[in-house]
């Protein structure tokens, strides 16, 4: 059956959505691009038994075969590259460069890796254990084997800030080890799902084993995590989201991933290359509009650099063009929607009344006529006990924190915290830079670089999260382990 806009994706068939549709709104223009369909709970109690009845053969089919699938679905979606980032950007307001390398390029490379990761070995031979003559038998040789199999049904709540990597991230992992999806989107920026899922529909996906459900209300997520077909919740998104599902969760022990908010704080000792620090800085915090759970929005900066440091940063963030996203040279785009803009401004008025200096930003551009949008926003004066220190903004703005003392100090502020996720450190001694990150409660820490290694492990300490993916981390998030023993 072929895409049809505006319908769900239910057991292979676009399906009629319930509860009408609701409009997807582009937050550079404002105009509307496209009806998003609005599920009813009963639809996605429908996806989520579709899914629990494909489970059983897809979970059987041979390696090769969901590798194949997951190779021609990439094939697919980069045939249609340009339109799915023409929609991409649409929808989040991302940058031109943003959406295509970004967004539904790094889509794409995930189900290329996934293809592959279909292949990767699920079983570990264990060394043999000599028991010894007792209550449970005779004396012998006991072999074993250790084996990962797939959790089941595997509901994927994905994040508005990248409507192709997230989804990819978690459905390209969950198909290659045998699982089946019921997928909801962000409700902000759905219908590029949609189109994922057109393509592994074209590629030969069977029916059931991909489902997408979206809508506005929080009825539909809910729905979509209590389902008791349901095995796992792979989610993206705030912690407090996160908590409320982790309760439903705990209540039918569900298994979960949990990628959940950030609030990174990036070291900067005494002996740094400073210009480094406030690329990597600079370029991160503002990245997606400052709309990324990885950004380094605390900096951390000892006080014999601190004033060459904010005015650096001062300098570095007046180079960022605010402004439409499809033209060229801007670097930061819109926020997803009003609200959140309003919500951002918030918290730098915040920021004014508990005593930070607002270097730059911290009032609306001028330009746009239309849009959402929120000038890059450096506070410096900051203290750790700040609220726009310690809560996750989500939006371009930085705060500067000094500090005068040794790296018990540093680590010590940067863990002072309830986020856990991505840290850096920045220092000429490369010896005291990894030393630092491995004390540093993070899930990774980048060491004089922002940059990621896509077969790390990616997750969080504390608020963060719970659990891994990327690379093989992610097979071994959507799998449970089986032990099976002989006697040798």
């Amino acid at each position: 059956m072929t895409y049809t806009e505006g319908k769900l994706f239910v057991g292979g068939e676009w399906t009629e959505p319930a509860g009408g549709h609701y409009d997807v709104v582009d937050p550079a223009t404002e105009r509307v691009v496209g009806p998003a369909p609005e599920a009813s709970r009963e639809q996605v109690r429908d996806a989520a038994r579709a899914a629990a009845d494909a489970f059983g053969p897809w979970s059987r089919t041979r390696p090769e075969e969901r590798a194949a699938i997951l190779d021609r679905a990439a094939d697919l979606m980069q045939r249609d590259f340009t339109a799915h980032a023409e929609l991409a950007q649409a929808e989040s307001g991302a940058t031109t460069g943003t959406a295509r390398g970004m967004q539904v390029a790094v889509g794409v490379a995930r189900f290329r890796r996934y293809a592959r990761g279909a292949l990767e070995p699920v079983e570990q031979g264990l060394p043999p254990q000599i028991n010894d003559a007792g209550p449970m038998g005779k004396a012998g040789v006991v072999g074993a084997l250790a084996l990962r199999r797939p959790v089941g049904v595997v509901t994927c709540i994905t994040s508005y800030n990248n409507p192709w990597a997230n989804p990819a991230g978690k459905v390209a992992p969950a198909l290659a080890m045998g699982n089946t999806v019921v997928v909801k989107p962000a409700p902000q920026d759905p219908l590029s799902v949609y189109r994922m899922a057109a393509a592994l529909e074209e590629a030969g996906v069977p029916p059931g084993v991909v489902n997408v459900v979206s809508g506005a209300s929080a009825d539909v997520g809910q729905a979509a995590v209590e389902a008791p077909e349901v095995d796992m919740v792979s989610f993206t998104g705030s912690t407090a989201v996160g908590q409320a599902i982790g309760e439903v969760c705990g209540r039918t022990m569900k298994r979960q991933l949990m990628e959940l908010g950030g609030k990174g704080a990036a070291v900067v000792f005494a002996d740094a290359d400073l210009d480094s620090a406030v690329a990597g800085i600079g370029t991160t915090y503002a990245f997606y509009s400052g709309q990324i759970c990885t950004a380094p929005t605390r900096a951390l900066v000892h006080r014999s650099v601190y004033d060459a440091f904010v005015a650096k940063l001062r300098a570095y963030t007046g180079f960022m063009k605010v402004g439409d996203p499809r033209v060229k040279g801007t670097v930061v785009g819109p926020v997803i929607s009003a609200a959140h803009r309003d919500r951002i401004e918030s918290y730098v008025e915040l920021g004014r009344k508990e005593g930070a200096t607002v270097v730059t930003g911290g009032d609306r551009p001028e330009g746009p006529g239309t849009g959402f949008y929120v000038a890059p926003t450096l506070l410096a004066d900051c203290t750790n006990d700040m609220r726009v220190v310690r809560e996750e903004i989500f939006g371009p703005v930085v705060a500067v924190v000094p500090f005068d003392g040794d790296e018990d100090e540093a680590v010590a502020l940067a863990d002072d915290s309830d986020y856990g996720l991505i840290d850096y450190v920045w220092s000429g001694d490369v010896a005291k830079a990894f030393r630092v990150a491995r004390r540093l409660r993070a899930g990774g820490v980048g060491v004089n670089t922002v940059a990621r290694n896509m077969e790390a492990p990616f997750g969080g300490f504390k608020k963060s999260g719970v659990g891994r993916d990327v690379g093989s981390y992610a097979l071994h998030a959507y799998s449970e382990l089986q032990s099976i023993v002989w006697p040798g």
